[in-house]
């Protein structure tokens, strides 16, 4: 874990870092004042990536900007929200510790520095850091878990909504949209159209050239009419075996009879229909 020792006192630097180093903490920054911790930190603007400080150790009494400023400012940004900072100081009066609390520190102490007091205090505070760490990944795993439920029961959802042969809107999903469709128009006094078309001599078809191929085939007659209707409110669904249906709301008598007899062109048009002699009834 990284460590940030600002201090404007170069012995009091050597110290607490060859402290800290005989503890076994190698990963240790330091810096002279306020505006060098800022640039360490990546807050002074410059293009320079920010170095990752698990913890900071922080003399109050410092030229420019003291010490419980520097925390301020620093705690006032999101990423150093939960950054434990320690103030180290030989200002140990109540108000001054009540200011430097009240700027977001965690804990102090007292110069001069008490080895065992330091690492005692370090230890705890990163014990701390390496706990929330941990229950932060444990979140963001739950919450990825979550994620992936969320998507599993949408797709579940469109699952149970659609045809599992065609891929098209299945029956139970089409009675529910016709009931609201119907509800709506009977409401707005709006028309609501619908077609009703079957695939000509399907049962022929299928015990001739098995079913197989009369999967095929009714996949491909629900992928014609469907590229064919396009408006965002209507609805291409399988009724149930070979009988298809499209649901128009908003839409007259003459238009859903334009539309079926353009279906009935696509379905007659369609090379891989037209090559198997597939013809469809449509009825309005």
């Amino acid at each position: 874990m990284s460590i940030l020792i600002v201090d404007d006192s170069v012995d009091d630097r050597l110290l607490l870092q060859s402290i800290l180093s005989a503890a076994g903490y190698e990963d240790i920054l330091v810096a002279d004042s306020a505006a060098a911790a800022f640039k360490c930190l990546g807050l002074d603007g410059g293009k320079q990536g920010a170095a990752r400080v698990d913890l900071i150790l922080m003399d109050i009494l410092m030229p420019q900007m003291s010490g419980i400023e520097a925390c301020r400012q620093i705690k006032a940004i999101d990423r150093f929200r939960d950054t434990p900072i320690i103030m180290v100081t030989v200002k140990t009066d109540p108000v001054d510790l009540q200011l430097a609390f009240a700027a977001g520190a965690m804990d102090y102490v007292a110069k001069p520095v008490n080895k065992i007091e330091l690492l005692t205090r370090v230890r705890s505070v990163l014990r701390l850091v390496h706990e929330i760490d941990r229950r932060r990944a444990r979140e963001q795993e739950l919450l990825e878990v979550m994620r992936q439920l969320q998507e599993a029961n949408q797709m579940l959802l469109r699952l149970s909504c659609l045809d599992g042969l065609t891929g098209i809107t299945n029956r139970r999903q089409f009675d529910d949209f016709l009931d609201q469709e119907w509800r709506r128009a009977l409401r707005d006094s709006t028309p609501l159209s619908l077609i009703m078309f079957d695939i000509d001599r399907f049962k022929n078809y299928n015990d001739t050239k098995g079913h197989t191929a009369g999967d095929e085939c009714l996949k491909q007659v629900s992928a014609a009419i469907s590229s064919a209707v396009n408006r965002p409110g209507d609805l291409v669904a399988r009724y149930g075996g070979d009988e298809f249906v499209v649901l128009m709301p908003e839409t007259s008598m003459e238009h859903a009879r334009q539309l079926a007899t353009k279906l009935r062109g696509w379905v007659s048009a369609d090379p891989l229909l037209r090559e198997k002699n597939i013809t469809a009834s449509f009825g309005i």
